[in-house]
C-alpha cells in the first residue's frame, strides 16, 4: 500500500468531502496519509481528523508563510506533540519567495520561528517537515546550528537543487517528492529524484495542491500519490509495487510513532 507523506485534508476543498476523499484513498491502495498543520488554530481540526480515522496521522506546526495568529513557542508545540496520533512538528521552514517590498532581513521572524522548532524536535525527538522555498542557503543553516546533529526529518516538495538534496541527506534528512515530479517541465528534479537513494525518499501530494500529470490544474487528493509513485518507478528502474513497499517502510522509519497497520502502538 501507499502512503501519503504530506496532505491537508483541513484545508476546507477536501474536508467538505472527505468521506469521498478517503474512500478514494481506499480505492487506490493509499493505506495511510499525513495531515499536515500550518497553524496552531488549525491545530484542533488537524489532531479531529486524525483521532477520527485510522488511515490519518497528524503534526503540530506553524508555516512559514503564516504571518497572522499565535507565534508558537517550544511550549506550545511541545504541549501539542504529546498528543495521540501527533507524530510530527511542522510544517516549518523558511519561505523567501514573496518577499515583495521586503529584505530578507525583514524575515528575522521567519528564522526565529523555525528555530523554535527545531528546538522542539530536539526536545521531543519527533521529526520536521520542512517546508523551503527560495531560502535554502538560511534553511541549512539553520538546521546546522539549531539541530546540533540532533533532529532528523523530510524536507517535502522536494523543488531544489542536486546540492540542496545532498546536504538534506547528509544531514539525515529524507526527501520527498510531490506531483511536481511528473510535470513536463520537471526534469532537473527528476534529475535530483534520481540521485536520491530510495531508502531516504518519501512520496506525497501537498493536496489539494500540485495535482500530478495526468490531473494537473484539478484538485489533488491524497489518491492521487500512485501517479508520484508511478513517475519514481520509471525513474528508478521499479515496479510500482517496489516503490510503494520502499516509501511506506522509510515512513514508518521516520514517523516511528506510526504503525504499519495505521492504529496506534
Amino acid at each position: 500500500m501507499f502512503v501519503d507523506s504530506h496532505c491537508h485534508l483541513s484545508f476546507p476543498e477536501l474536508h467538505a468531502g472527505l468521506d469521498g476523499v478517503l474512500a478514494e484513498m481506499a480505492a487506490a491502495r493509499v493505506g495511510r496519509a499525513l495531515c499536515i498543520c500550518t497553524t496552531l488554530a488549525e491545530f484542533e481540526r488537524v489532531h479531529a481528523l486524525a483521532l477520527a480515522h485510522d488511515v490519518l496521522w497528524c503534526t503540530v506546526g506553524v508555516h512559514p508563510d503564516t504571518e497572522d495568529g499565535h507565534e508558537p513557542s517550544v511550549a506550545d508545540l511541545l504541549e501539542r506533540a504529546t498528543l495521540p496520533r501527533v507524530v510530527g512538528l511542522g510544517e516549518t521552514g523558511l519561505d523567501y519567495y514573496r518577499l515583495g517590498a521586503r529584505t530578507v532581513a525583514d524575515l528575522a521572524w521567519q528564522r526565529e520561528r523555525f528555530a523554535v522548532h527545531i528546538r522542539a524536535a530536539r526536545a521531543s525527538a519527533l521529526p520536521l517537515v520542512v517546508h523551503t522555498r527560495s531560502a535554502s542557503a538560511d534553511t541549512l543553516a539553520i538546521l546546522r546550528e539549531e539541530g546540533q546533529g540532533a533532529v532528523s526529518g523530510v524536507f517535502h516538495c522536494f523543488t531544489e537543487t542536486r546540492e540542496v538534496a545532498r546536504a538534506a541527506l547528509d544531514l539525515g534528512f529524507f526527501v520527498s517528492f510531490s506531483g511536481i515530479l511528473t510535470f513536463r517541465n520537471a526534469q532537473d528534479l527528476r534529475e535530483v529524484a534520481a540521485m536520491v537513494p530510495m531508502d531516504r525518499l518519501l512520496i506525497e501530494t501537498d493536496a489539494p495542491y500540485l495535482a500530478p500529470v495526468p490531473h494537473r490544474g484539478k484538485l489533488n487528493r491524497p489518491a492521487l500519490v500512485v501517479h508520484v509513485a508511478e513517475q519514481v518507478a520509471a525513474i528508478k528502474g521499479l515496479t510500482i509495487e517496489e516503490v510503494a513497499k520502499q516509501t511506506s517502510a522509510n515512513f514508518d522509519r521516520l514517523f516511528t510513532r506510526v504503525t504499519p497497520a495505521g492504529r496506534p502502538a
